[in-house]
């Protein structure tokens, strides 16, 4: 019942497209064109961390880390769900853009786990509404592009950002506890 609701959703999302829209997704769901995005985070959370931010950046690289190796090793490589690309029952009906489709396995989505990890660890350092509602917007629309490109179902988008957002509260969760029983004992880390 899931699966056929997964691969109806799927087959009509992924049907809403146009040449232009293609090549949106496209860029969207590329790696490199979201740099500037990290770079403004990053910058942002140095001047307003100052001596905390190394070890800001440390939970940003473990976080990064912990969600790009969880959504394949335990999730992809064990329940081996086929992207809708690669399944047979659906072959000649989801449209793909560049005839990329990506790995044999999607369940979950690693640019959703990544994208809405970013998300929550950025947003609950921030903490300013305007970026809240930026951020959440850009991760949704990433896990969306994923969808329209035929590379995965709803399902793989909607779990791979409920894991990317809880794996980016226990590392929020990790880096207070650290702040609060090792930062601030520290003269070094106390912020100016």
């Amino acid at each position: 019942m899931l699966v056929r609701l997964d691969q109806q959703l799927l087959l009509y999302l992924n049907s809403l497209n146009s040449p232009f829209w293609d090549e949106v997704m496209y860029a969207i769901s590329g790696k490199f064109i979201w740099i500037p995005l990290y770079l403004a985070i990053l910058i942002y959370l140095g001047i307003r961390y100052k001596r905390k931010f190394i070890v800001i950046l440390l939970f940003i690289i473990l976080g990064i880390t912990v969600a790009d190796q969880t959504s394949v090793h335990l999730f992809k490589n064990v329940f081996q769900r086929l992207r809708p690309c690669h399944e047979p029952a659906l072959e000649g009906l989801v449209h793909l853009v560049k005839g990329e489709c990506g790995g044999l396995y999607g369940f979950v989505s690693s640019h959703a786990t990544n994208s809405f990890y970013v998300a929550l660890f950025s947003l609950v350092l921030i903490r300013k509404r305007w970026f809240t509602v930026m951020i959440i917007a850009w991760a949704l629309v990433v896990g969306y592009s994923r969808i329209y490109l035929g590379v995965h179902y709803p399902g793989d988008v909607l779990c791979g950002s409920v894991l990317g957002a809880s794996i980016g509260w226990i590392i929020y969760s990790l880096y207070m506890l650290t702040d609060k029983k090792v930062l601030i004992k520290s003269n070094y880390f106390k912020i100016s």
